[in-house]
């Protein structure tokens, strides 16, 4: 669908310009990071009302990369995501507030390990550009924080001094590049 007669528009997430990334503190003392490569999506919006958009994302677990093969292998085994039971996260939003002119809070559910759950992401709109081809770019940020545990991923390990291997907090950072379609 591109413009309708209410004003409302689609747009594509652009994976190859968009970053889905994840941190979490290990062992107690250091934050780990890492990222999924595959991320698709939609969001329909009436271009005067960034708060009316409707955001649909696809993440394919089995992108993630956290710069250790071993700790991917793991993530993707069923100890954590369990990838090739659960192939997707995905994200679809319910409702946005306007925080500001570029700023919004928008409310969606959030599901992993089919476990799904209401999240909201502290969103900002960075802007509206034509690129080369002739067609409409938008770009956001966002950012949340979940209890991973809520979702079923509940593996850890105990360390010797005290603590755990693995963090239940995990704070998830988007930056998202759509294009009109």
């Amino acid at each position: 669908m591109t413009a309708t007669q209410s004003g409302t528009t689609t747009w594509a997430i652009d994976g190859t310009h968009s970053s889905v990334e994840f941190s979490i503190r290990h062992m107690m003392v250091t934050n780990v990071k890492g990222h999924f490569s595959k991320v698709s999506g939609s969001v329909a919006m009436d271009n005067d009302d960034h708060a009316a958009a409707v955001s649909e994302a696809t993440i394919e677990v089995a992108s993630i990369a956290t710069r250790d093969e071993n700790r991917d292998n793991h993530l993707k085994s069923a100890d954590f995501f369990d990838a090739a039971t659960y192939p997707a996260i995905t994200f679809k939003s319910t409702s946005a507030e306007k925080v500001s002119d570029e700023r919004y809070r928008v409310h969606g559910n959030l599901t992993i390990r089919n476990v799904t759950l209401p999240v909201v992401l502290d969103t900002e709109y960075a802007g509206e550009v034509k690129d080369m081809y002739g067609k409409q770019r938008r770009s956001y940020s966002a950012t949340t924080e979940i209890n991973r545990k809520d979702f079923g991923l509940t593996w850890n390990g105990p360390l010797e001094g005290g603590g755990v291997a693995v963090s239940d907090k995990v704070k998830i950072s988007l930056d998202i590049a759509v294009v009109q379609i």
